[in-house]
């Protein structure tokens, strides 16, 4: 194997959101860019300036992200998360602040027994994030 490469796809409800969730992410994380972006054009098909294509970077991990297109019966769980370590409580409180807004605390900020300093949050786009402090 290659590379493992995390993908969301932003459809149902979070149809469209691709390109703002992709830059609120980045703007949460250190060292993240959004690194390729490929705009549906008014001809292609779905809806013109949705995501048909995206790569971006969190911390250095590689990211892929589209826009559904099409209707599809599904959208985000949090049986899937992206699970983040943070190097400070000062980081893992800033990024908790940023995704819950819009959103919710599936476990709030706490000493859980496995981690110090934990939290589970699903972000305004239905994205689940586990932060956890590094011990």
């Amino acid at each position: 194997m290659r590379e493992l490469t995390p993908f969301l796809m932003f459809c149902g409800p979070q149809q469209g959101n691709a390109e703002e969730a992709m830059r609120l992410y980045c703007s949460v994380f250190v060292e993240s860019e959004v690194l390729e972006i490929d705009l549906y054009g008014p001809d292609d098909g779905d809806a013109a300036g949705t995501v048909r294509s995206a790569t971006f970077s969190l911390g250095g991990q590689k990211v892929r992200a589209i826009d559904g297109g099409s209707v599809h019966a599904f959208t985000f769980t949090p049986a899937s998360s992206l699970w983040i370590e943070c190097s400070s409580s000062d980081e893992l409180d800033q990024a908790a602040q940023a995704l819950s807004d819009g959103g919710e605390f599936l476990m709030p900020v706490d000493n859980y027994g496995f981690s110090e300093r934990f939290c589970w949050v699903q972000d305004r786009f239905g994205v689940s994030w586990q932060l956890n402090l590094q011990g």
